[in-house]
């Protein structure tokens, strides 16, 4: 009877490797197919003057986002030590597995499973916690940078930023709203237990958690930034990161899902770009091509390991008491 159970568990999860990796290369191909960008002859004759006319032009973009990703690995790797040593190599895993995952799901809620299913079932709440955790310490610099974006160019665009603080207000509103309709006894032992087991995280984890965030932040804006100068946009530095940092957190309010995100990221891009007669076509090759780099060729490596995940493998784990 355990052997058939076993063998059906196998069945199925090998299906469920297959359904997703071979939903993330529908979704990339797809999306690299559809999108009018990437066979767009402007587009790519841009690309053959600004990017391939100089070698290290290309290395430097590609080097942009394996630095992003190396922080990502090195941030879960952080997070993670709060109950387990895991290696590098592991973590790596985790995270690009969980990226590819995440493709076919909204606002990337498939990350959660994909992480959690390393872990034995005793350990799976304390990954979906930190991986919140991550999450939320992006979205933390986000908002923050956003919001100085926001009032940096409200002197110059008021009508947009209005239009903006009102859905900012909005979405607030409507938070509290839910908080007000469900009762308390609902929510609040959840956000009891959500305080207790942050503050069982040690604050170094936090603060490391915190400064690599920051530092993903400076790595992918100034990828974007970079971008630009490569496509001939001659806007100051100031002005071009705060509308950047505005751009972020106002397609981070929109739910939508990751394969979608060069859509999102390119139509609030285009509104605010626009304001300074930046062309719409170098704004939808910069956000198609932010989304090349950091999303679809991550997640084709992510498929991998994807394809190789053995759910009962035990991971290589360096016991917190051993000391080397």
């Amino acid at each position: 009877m355990y052997n058939n159970l076993h063998k059906y568990k196998s069945v199925i999860l090998f299906a469920l490797k297959l359904l997703i990796m071979g939903g993330a290369y529908f979704f990339i191909v797809h999306k690299i197919t559809s999108n009018p960008i990437f066979s767009n002859s402007n587009f790519l004759e841009l690309l053959k003057k600004n990017l391939f006319g100089n070698f290290w032009i290309p290395l430097t973009i590609v080097s942009f986002t394996i630095v992003n990703w190396f922080l990502e690995i090195f941030k879960w790797k952080n997070l993670v030590s709060s109950f387990e040593n895991i290696s590098f190599n592991n973590a790596a895993k985790q995270s690009l597995a969980s990226l590819t995952a995440s493709l076919l799901t909204p606002n990337r809620i498939g990350e959660y499973g994909a992480k959690a299913l390393y872990y034995n079932k005793n350990k799976r709440y304390k990954v979906l916690f930190l991986n919140f955790i991550s999450n939320i310490s992006q979205l933390t610099i986000t908002v923050i940078f956003g919001l100085v974006g926001i009032v940096f160019l409200s002197k110059y665009i008021s009508f947009t930023i209005n239009v903006v603080w009102k859905i900012i207000f909005v979405t607030v509103l409507v938070f509290l709203f839910l908080f007000k309709l469900i009762p308390t006894k609902f929510w609040m032992p959840y956000w009891i237990k959500t305080k207790s087991n942050f503050k069982k995280i040690s604050w170094v984890i936090h603060q490391k958690n915190m400064g690599i965030s920051f530092l993903r932040y400076f790595v992918f804006s100034h990828q974007f930034y970079f971008l630009l100068l490569i496509f001939g946009i001659n806007l100051d530095y100031a002005t071009s990161m705060m509308l950047i940092f505005s751009m972020y957190l106002i397609a981070s309010i929109i739910p939508g899902f990751v394969v979608f995100d060069w859509i999102i990221k390119g139509s609030v891009a285009i509104s605010l770009f626009g304001l300074y007669n930046i062309p719409e076509l170098i704004i939808l090759s910069v956000t198609s091509l932010m989304w090349l780099l950091n999303f679809a060729i991550p997640a084709l490596f992510g498929s991998y390991f994807v394809l190789t995940f053995k759910q009962k493998s035990p991971i290589s784990v360096i016991p917190k008491s051993v000391k080397a």
